[in-house]
């Protein structure tokens, strides 16, 4: 195992407040940071008003550059206190914190581009680890690895829907024709995508009896279809709310749901920091 640049103090002692939902620190410093995205994401929403902005367009603006210089500082010091800045810069929520104060700076070049401040909404997922909500968590990280782990069997199952919708859209190009509307087969494989997931548009209908028995067969199937990722999904999701949910975070990918008495990633392998015993208070 590769030994990692142990942090300095005061870069552990950001951490801690950054990363850590677990700490009375952490939770105030993320609870600050979800009022300040959700305040610049109603301003977004505002200003899009045109009589609000006429009225209010100058303070929105001003809201917005205070707001984009926290979240600009926020991301600095996210960089200064991870060992890989790059695998945190490259990480899902370390492109999203990117996004968010990117369309101000880029507002200079491209008018109009401040629009894309929304996509700070994306960041409200932080939620999760400030409340804790540990089944929330855990259904997303099994989720993620079953998706990892089950890819070939996720490429045989769409390969196989694939199949289905081929045939199912030349069967009823032949059966219905041109003349009830399947003028082609890509068109009437649209129409057996569309049933066999169930949405049923209602754009495109047989007309003949064969052609609604096949209809009838394709949605029946449909549901079948759906319930196998279903299940597969749902019996993951159920054997990981037996397993113990915390926000510690790896300071080298800094990848989340660590197990409270872990000492490496689960993910990289870097040691992680052990947490700070809470305080006793002194007795006299």
């Amino acid at each position: 195992m590769v030994e990692q640049t142990p942090l300095r103090p005061w870069q552990r002692r950001l951490y801690t407040v950054i990363f850590e939902a677990d700490t009375p620190a952490g939770r105030a410093f993320d609870v600050g940071l979800l009022v300040l995205i959700a305040v610049s994401v109603v301003a977004v929403l505002l200003e899009s008003v045109e009589g609000f902005r006429a009225r209010y367009g100058d303070v929105m603006r001003w809201v917005e550059w205070g707001i984009t210089g926290i979240f600009t500082v926020e991301y600095v010091l996210r960089l200064a206190c991870v060992r890989s800045r790059w695998g945190y810069a490259t990480s899902f929520f370390g492109v999203v914190d990117l996004l968010a104060i990117a369309p101000t700076y880029l507002g200079w070049l491209w008018p109009g581009s401040q629009s894309l401040l929304v996509i700070r909404a994306l960041r409200l997922l932080r939620l999760f680890r400030v409340l804790k909500l540990g089944h929330f968590l855990s259904e997303a990280n099994l989720l993620l690895t079953a998706l990892r782990s089950g890819r070939r069997k996720v490429s045989v199952f769409l390969g196989t829907v694939l199949v289905i919708v081929l045939i199912l859209g030349s069967v009823m190009y032949l059966v219905e024709g041109p003349e009830h509307g399947f003028t082609s087969i890509p068109r009437s494989v649209y129409w057996a995508v569309v049933t066999v997931t169930t949405v049923g548009y209602g754009d495109l209908a047989p007309q003949t009896v064969l052609g609604q028995f096949i209809a009838a067969i394709a949605m029946v199937m449909g549901y079948s279809i759906i319930a196998v990722p279903t299940g597969i999904f749902t019996a993951e999701i159920m054997e990981a709310a037996r397993r113990p949910i915390t926000t510690r975070t790896c300071p080298e990918c800094t990848s989340e749901g660590h197990a409270p008495g872990a000492r490496y990633c689960q993910d990289c392998g870097a040691r992680l920091l052990r947490p700070q015993p809470p305080e006793t208070p002194p007795t006299g």
